[in-house]
């Protein structure tokens, strides 16, 4: 599903990953983190996809630098993260983008 984004600026987060074998307990934070995540401030929606071989994009959309600081220094984040890099992430890059214009298409009303 796209977010539902309003008209920019405002800053994606694009949380690049391969994932490990290991599943114990990822659905599930995972999740929670998305619910999580759609109650803090500046949050404005979130687009995620996975492959087969594990490789997984994840776009996160917020109204400021400053959202995306609390929500990296969240304290059920904060676990998330650690358990990320211990057994769920063989590696992963995190970008921070600002975003200047988008076009939907077809064109759509906001």
């Amino acid at each position: 599903m796209f977010a539902r984004t309003p008209p920019p600026p405002y800053y994606a987060v694009i949380f690049t990953s391969q994932r490990t074998q290991d599943d114990k307990g990822y659905e599930a934070m995972a999740e929670r983190m998305l619910e999580l995540a759609a109650r803090q401030p500046g949050f404005l929606g979130v687009e995620s996809a996975r492959g087969a071989d594990g490789l997984g994009i994840t776009v996160s959309y917020w109204r400021s630098e400053a959202d995306i600081l609390a929500w990296k220094a969240n304290a059920e984040h904060l676990v998330a993260q650690h358990n990320g890099r211990e057994k769920w992430y063989a590696r992963f890059f995190t970008r921070v983008a600002h975003v200047e214009r988008d076009r939907p298409f077809p064109q759509e009303e906001r």
